[in-house]
């Protein structure tokens, strides 16, 4: 990719579902996390144990953890018509309320990645816990071209 970024092999699903659905010329991407190469992943809430600007780093880390998917699932990212909607969680307690600005993370490399056609609708919404103790996950869905 023109941006640096290596992409790494998409993680396995940890229990019984799939990576991702297609209906249609839609792929629904199922919710990841913060998964580093070694196999660890970037844990604890935003607001206690993590600063806003960890949590947005640990949202783009998410970001590429979803382009590996897209990539294992279309073999090549140019297939990718359009980011329609990305669904942010971020773990946090009940009074922390910038959810928008961690899942910023995210959305902003979907668009360095995609440029316009990154620009998704969005929800980025705080869990009282997440898998794991994860600080992050978020699920998409994209619109693919036809074949």
């Amino acid at each position: 990719m023109e941006l640096g970024i290596v992409l790494p092999e998409a993680s396995s699903p940890v229990a019984n579902y799939v990576n991702a659905v297609r209906s249609g010329n839609l792929l629904f991407l199922a919710g990841k996390g913060p998964g580093l190469q070694d196999g660890t992943f970037i844990t604890g809430k935003v607001g206690e144990d993590l600063t806003i600007e960890e949590g947005k780093a640990a949202a783009r880390m998410v970001a590429i953890n979803q382009l590996a998917v897209l990539k294992a699932e279309l073999g090549d990212l140019n297939k990718v018509k359009r980011v329609v909607k990305v669904l942010g969680m971020v773990n946090c307690n009940s009074d922390f309320t910038q959810q928008p600005q961690v899942i910023n993370g995210f959305s902003d490399l979907m668009v360095e990645v995609f440029g316009e056609k990154g620009k998704h609708a969005r929800s980025a919404v705080g869990m009282n816990a997440l898998p794991m103790n994860i600080s992050v996950e978020v699920e998409l869905i994209v619109e693919i071209e036809d074949n």
